[in-house]
């Protein structure tokens, strides 16, 4: 199985500079794409609905923001857009698809750029789903959460890892708290890693590798590759344990995101 995770920062934008003509040589089985900043109804056209997928979508109550997406071959079993709190919730930043014991999701964690206000929500977001996130690895379920999650981890994982430790995004509190969840040694030491828990699929495939997916679209960051490592797909290990590859495609660009591809065997 092909999961193909996508900020494509705005559908119609990503679209008109020919993200689904690129997606369609892709076999991708599920697409979870997030920041689709518009509503439904405005991604009723042939150029936003590949023949041969379905097509799901949880936008938020504010026009032009946010809002997540997940396309897939099959149709699901079950799909869920909320968790529980509207705060989170009506920013469209979560939708879920149930395949048998499988579930795909396609998350848009918060970013906290923009100031305190949006940093301290960021916070409280990941406080709040730590225990929905450890209550998911219990279930006997298999997950797969794709999606931006606006967080490195590592010096590995971003370009101008000095200068950015007192940046959203890089923040220490931010890197424990996510490498926290994650069972490898892919981290920068400030926690020690759970016994069980979650995967970093493009770290179990490349444990060591330099690779990137967002750039700022300031300074000519792209074109210096001066980028970060923020969007991820998380598995659970029954999953991880089948993982054969992990792609980040930063070409062509559709978005200031490159798409994060990985194939499972399942």
């Amino acid at each position: 199985m092909h999961i193909l995770s996508f900020n494509a920062n705005g559908l119609r934008s990503a679209a008109s500079k020919g993200f689904f003509d690129w997606f369609r040589q892709q076999d991708v089985d599920v697409l979870c794409v997030q920041e689709t900043k518009a509503q439904e109804h405005q991604l009723t056209g042939a150029a936003f609905r590949p023949a041969g997928y379905q097509a799901l979508f949880k936008d938020a109550q504010k026009k032009g923001y946010s809002g997540v997406a997940i396309y897939s071959r099959r149709a699901p079993d079950e799909v869920r857009t909320a968790l529980g709190w509207a705060p989170f919730d009506d920013e469209g930043r979560y939708i879920e698809a149930r395949f048998g014991n499988l579930s795909v999701v396609s998350f848009y964690i918060p970013s906290g750029s923009s100031g305190e206000e949006r940093q301290g929500f960021k916070e409280t977001v990941m406080a709040w789903l730590k225990p929905i996130m450890d209550g998911w690895l219990r279930s006997g379920r298999e997950y797969v959460l794709c999606g931006d999650w606006n967080i490195v981890r590592a010096r590995n994982d971003i370009k101008n890892w000095t200068g950015n430790q007192k940046n959203s995004g890089c923040l220490p509190h931010e890197r424990a708290w996510l490498s926290g969840l994650i069972a490898d040694d892919c981290h920068d030491g400030l926690i020690t890693p759970p016994a069980r828990g979650w995967k970093d699929a493009f770290r179990v495939a490349k444990p060591d590798a330099v690779e990137y997916s967002w750039w700022s679209q300031r300074g000519g960051a792209r074109a210096n590759n001066v980028g970060w490592r923020i969007d991820y797909q998380l598995c659970t290990p029954g999953i991880a344990a089948g993982i054969r590859s992990a792609d980040i495609f930063p070409e062509p660009k559709f978005s200031d995101h490159a798409p994060l591809r990985v194939e499972y065997a399942i």
